[in-house]
This record gives C-alpha cells, sequence and structure tokens, in this order.
C-alpha cells in the first residue's frame, strides 16, 4: 500500500466511523459488559459517552436472561476472572451465540495463565465477532508462543499480523491487534489504523474500553470488520485528541471521556 493509498483508507475510516458513532447515538445499544473489575467503571463510563447503554452484571442466570430478551451487543473480558465467572462468560457466550447476539472477546494476559488461557480457546468455539487483544494474546490464542508482562504485551503489533489472520480464518472473527498501530483483519487484507496516543497505555481500563466500544459498533456497522475499524477509530482518534491537551495520566483519563463524547472529526 503506498503512502496515498494508506491515508485514503484511513479517511475513509473515520467517515465511516463518524456515521457509525451517530448511529450508536440514534439507536443507544444496550451493552452487555462481562468484563473485570479493575476497569467496570471506566468502561461504563466509556460506553455511556459514546452514546450506548451499559450493563454490568455478574450472575449466570442473568446474564443468560438478559441475552435472551434483547441485548445490542456483548464484551467478554476474562481481565480478573474467576470460576464462578467462567462459567457466567461460557454461558453467556452460548446464549450469544443461540440468540445472534454479536459479542467481543477480550483475551486480557492469554498466554500468561493456563485458566484464562484454557477459557478463551473454549470461548472461541461460540463464535465471537470481533476478538480485540494485544500481540502476546493474540499469538497465544492462535496457537503460537508469546510472552507479556500481566496485561502488557511485550511484543509489538506488527509482529502478530500473520497470527492474527491465521486466528481470523480460523474463527471467522475480526481480529483487532492493538498497540502502538492498530491492526484489523477478517483473514485477508489487513488494515492499519496510525491513531491513539502512548497516554492510552497509562491509563487502565482504555483496551478494555476499546473491547465494550467494538461490542456498541457491532449492531450499528454493516459487518464485524467495519464494527471493529469503526472503534478502533473512534478510541484513537478520542485518545489523540485528549493528549492534545492532557499531559498526564489522571487529567488525561477526563479528557478521553469528554473526547469520546464529542463527535468525530
Amino acid at each position: 500500500m503506498t503512502m496515498d493509498d494508506a491515508t485514503e483508507d484511513m479517511e475513509a475510516t473515520r467517515r465511516l466511523a463518524a456515521q457509525v458513532l451517530k448511529d450508536i447515538r440514534a439507536s443507544r445499544p444496550l451493552v452487555l459488559s462481562l468484563t473485570n473489575t479493575v476497569s467496570q467503571s471506566f468502561t461504563a463510563n466509556a460506553l455511556l459517552a459514546a452514546g450506548a447503554s451499559p450493563i454490568m452484571l455478574a450472575d449466570e442466570w442473568e446474564a443468560e436472561e438478559l441475552l435472551r430478551n434483547g441485548c445490542g451487543g456483548m464484551l467478554v473480558n476474562v481481565g480478573t476472572v474467576s470460576a464462578a465467572q467462567a462459567c457466567t462468560m461460557t454461558t453467556a457466550a452460548r446464549t450469544a451465540q443461540e440468540c445472534n447476539v454479536p459479542w467481543v472477546l477480550d483475551p486480557v494476559a492469554a498466554g500468561l495463565l493456563s485458566f484464562r488461557t484454557t477459557l478463551c480457546r473454549e470461548l472461541l468455539k461460540f463464535h465471537p465477532a470481533i476478538i480485540r487483544g494485544n500481540p502476546s494474546e493474540i499469538l497465544a490464542l492462535a496457537g503460537e508462543p508469546s510472552s507479556s508482562r500481566g496485561t502488557e504485551s511485550s511484543v509489538s503489533a506488527n509482529v502478530a499480523i500473520d497470527a492474527a489472520m491465521r486466528l481470523a480464518r480460523q474463527t471467522q472473527a475480526t481480529v483487532l491487534v492493538t498497540g502502538e498501530v492498530d491492526y484489523v483483519t477478517y483473514g485477508a487484507d489487513v488494515h492499519a489504523l496510525h491513531t491513539g496516543h502512548p497516554l492510552m497505555a497509562r491509563v487502565t481500563g482504555t483496551g478494555c474500553a476499546l473491547g465494550a466500544l467494538c461490542a456498541a459498533c457491532l449492531p450499528c456497522s454493516a459487518n464485524t470488520l467495519e464494527a471493529a475499524l469503526a472503534a478502533a477509530c473512534i478510541m484513537g482518534e478520542a485518545g489523540r485528541r485528549a493528549a492534545s491537551r492532557a499531559t498526564a495520566p489522571g487529567s488525561f483519563a477526563i479528557a478521553l471521556l469528554d473526547e469520546l463524547a464529542a463527535d468525530l472529526r
């Protein structure tokens, strides 16, 4: 891809993201977030800022009831998973598949710890629409050797591109690999998004919020690839703008929420 092609592709992605954001605010999709306890509040606030309607719960039967009675999208994030939560996530993923509710898998620290790695591989059987992870997590789910430092990846996103493409083909999901550059693939072409800012890595929950935003974009997009591209662009552009007026993590976190509430420009 030439520089002109890359610029044109990014401009098209921004137009797509702007329209998806408008549709989210018009329809206010209900997003079930089975996410980690560290980032629940930030994730809920990010969804609210973008215009979606978040709901957080932990009970297995409540999750199933909600999914059967109407839900726009769902996030399954294994960041602080327990045995009981694993049961809830498995039931929710199975129910989402049965009810055609599109859902997102965020395999936090997959490859680092065996319990969550096994769980994430089991959850793949229920066909997530989008898999969002850092390079180490995507390598682990694709069956490749990987290494990480807790929730942080020790490799750059471009290293995981081939693994992401294989994982997308194996699961028929769109794979979003996040890092200094975000990469999105459905198994054939790869789209690179040069957005965001390094401060995003210094605020806990930004990746979790991106996974939830992917879930909000799914019912407002034509397909899973467009949903992942739109979510990554919305979050990345909000991060870039927030960093232009906030120079430290605390003020940046607030500015990021403010920018998620603004129109994409």
